[in-house]
């Protein structure tokens, strides 16, 4: 008996597992436990003294003051109707909250102020870590596993980092003064990590810089600041003020508990033993979204989402054959791209909404948010290339990743409402389908 408990225990601790048959199965969760946001985490941006913003920023979630008055929300051409408990904006796919607002806001809007002050709380005072003080606070170009990560000083990012884990993974990252990210660098997913399970506590004030893309909830007990044209995966919740300038921020679309999610996996044949440092990253098959995987080998072996069938990598976009590109000035446009993957431009001359639109109509699966594939990343290419509105403007920013997001969803409800599909709720089916068929 003692044997096999142990064997047991052995591959309870394994990085991948061997699965046969039908009967779904558990993933156990790797890092610390998840901070518990409470009802702060429904929003994209929360404050205390103000959230500011220059150039047109686009907001896919909540965003909220208290107790600063909804004055100090500026930039956002609010629309408040008469004694409304909220405000609109053109510029926020969510609702807008502040403490002056109608009855039952002024409470809501206290609690979730001490829900992100008690999660700051949470978060700063978890003991163990993982490691401290990581290269000196400078941790640009590291790939981190789940985990706790803890400094005294300051950090800087001035080269990518990746996130590299699990769906249920969890990373906490303690900063006593600021966190700096440097213009165009990239905090990259690997693995299945989710930026909701990312939490960055910090006790100074956060640096996005111009053209950056940030991953994970920020708890900032300081500010928040977001330079022009940096995208937030996340949220910001601030203590004192958040501003932007032409930013696009994405409250994740999984939420977060104290205890991590455990959904089951996909009954798959058989899934060969492997451990490696980056979990592998099951490729999706190419003209559906479903959702039965199979482990395949690299055929890039430097590069962990270019798996055998891939084109490009999904976590990187990077060619898995080879590394040539085009010759276009477009770091997007990889060989075989029609549109590329950082800038949303056409990568092929004559590449048009039109041609795209012809490969739209060829979508027989109905699509909405969580799904992948062939399919997502045509109809990305085709929102993209319309690019008539600040959604689309800020899904051709991330560009076309063939996961079916909310920063998707909101483009493809933004293309519905402007064409006069009703309902426009952002999912892809029948009547959107029959639209673009009958005009494109």
């Amino acid at each position: 008996m003692k044997k096999i408990n142990e064997n047991l225990s052995a591959v309870a601790l394994a990085v991948s597992l061997v699965f046969v048959g039908t009967a779904p199965m558990a993933v156990l969760a790797a890092g610390p436990e998840a901070i518990n946001l409470g009802s702060a985490g429904n929003f994209a941006i929360l404050a205390k003294s103000g959230i500011s913003t220059t150039g047109t920023t686009l907001v896919v979630g909540d965003i909220g003051v208290s107790p600063a008055a909804a004055t100090l929300i500026t930039g956002f051409g609010l629309i408040l109707p008469s004694a409304s408990a909220f405000s609109t904006s053109v510029q926020v796919t969510g609702k807008v909250y502040a403490s002056d607002y109608a009855v039952p806001t002024p409470s809501n809007m206290t609690t979730s102020i001490s829900n992100m002050e008690t999660a700051y709380t949470d978060g700063a005072g978890r003991t163990n870590p993982t490691a401290t003080e990581l290269g000196a606070g400078n941790i640009g170009g590291m790939t981190l596993v789940p985990g706790l990560y803890k400094w005294g000083t300051g950090v800087t990012i001035p080269s990518d980092v990746t996130i590299s884990g699990g769906a249920n993974d969890v990373w906490i990252f303690q900063i006593a003064q600021n966190l700096e990210i440097s213009s165009n660098v990239k905090i990259i997913l690997s693995g299945g990590a989710q930026s909701s399970n990312i939490f960055w506590v910090v006790a100074g004030q956060t640096t996005i810089g111009t053209g950056a893309v940030f991953n994970g909830n920020i708890l900032d007990q300081t500010a928040i600041v977001l330079n022009t044209g940096a995208t937030l995966n996340g949220r910001a919740l601030a203590q004192t003020a958040v501003t932007l300038d032409a930013n696009s921020v994405n409250i994740p679309s999984v939420s977060i508990s104290t205890t991590p999610a455990t959904p089951a996996i996909p009954a798959v044949t058989t899934m060969t033993p492997t451990v490696s440092a980056t979990p592998a990253v099951p490729a999706t098959p190419a003209s559906s979204v479903a959702t039965t995987y199979t482990t395949q080998s690299s055929v890039n072996e430097t590069d962990s989402g270019c798996f055998s069938g891939n084109k490009f990598s999904i976590t990187t976009g990077r060619n898995c054959v080879s590394s040539s590109v085009t010759t276009m000035n477009d770091s997007g446009c990889f060989l075989g791209n029609k549109f590329s993957i950082t800038t949303g431009t056409a990568c092929i001359p004559g590449a048009s909404s039109r041609g795209i639109g012809q490969e739209v109509r060829a979508i027989t699966a109905n699509l909405r948010e969580g799904g992948r594939g062939s399919d997502v990343l045509a109809l990305q290419q085709f929102l993209i290339s319309e690019n008539k509105g600040s959604a689309a403007v800020a899904l051709s920013r991330v560009g076309a990743t063939s996961y079916f997001g909310v920063l998707t969803r909101a483009a493809l409800a933004e293309f519905q409402a402007r064409v006069g599909i009703s309902p426009a709720l952002g999912n892809f089916g029948t009547i959107t389908r029959g639209f673009i068929s009958e005009h494109y």
